[in-house]
């Protein structure tokens, strides 16, 4: 199948399925004699894989493990189940952190309940408030940066 097929079969963007291929994560294709990429039904099914642990906001590195393990049947699963079990802990400290971000907007949220100007609005005040920039446990929490996935 040719890469839009595949990308129609997976549901797949065609710059996602590059951009797998790139990291290693899909098989290089082969190539047509047009040099036209044609992909196999083994294509789809890693992608279908790897696009479900994509899913669980698993990173890359995560997947290439799990593909590492899928490629040998064989294996023992410990270091997947290992692997899972940190994978959850991180999904447990996004979450610990999601609830801190909660409760700082609900906070924020509060500093004004009615419409006013802008130059009586308490959120506009409580979101300028160099005071404010830290969290009930001290921490900023105001990136200077566009954070990255880990």
């Amino acid at each position: 199948m040719t890469i839009g097929e595949l990308a129609r079969a997976t549901g797949c963007g065609i710059e996602t399925i590059r951009y797998y291929e790139h990291e290693g994560l899909l098989p290089k294709p082969g190539r047509t004699s047009g040099n036209f990429r044609r992909y196999g039904q083994e294509h789809a099914e890693l992608l279908s894989f790897i696009r479900r642990c994509r899913s669980l906001d698993m990173a890359l590195n995560e997947i290439r493990i799990l593909l590492r393990f899928r490629s040998a049947p064989e294996k023992n699963c410990g270091e997947v189940n290992a692997l899972l079990e940190t994978h959850i802990g991180h999904v447990e400290e996004r979450i610990a952190e999601l609830r801190n971000l909660e409760g700082q907007l609900r906070a924020l949220r509060e500093k004004c309940s009615s419409e006013r100007s802008g130059k009586h609005c308490g959120i506009l005040q409580g979101l300028g408030d160099i005071r404010d920039d830290r969290g009930a446990s001290g921490n900023k929490h105001i990136p200077c940066t566009h954070s990255t996935k880990r």
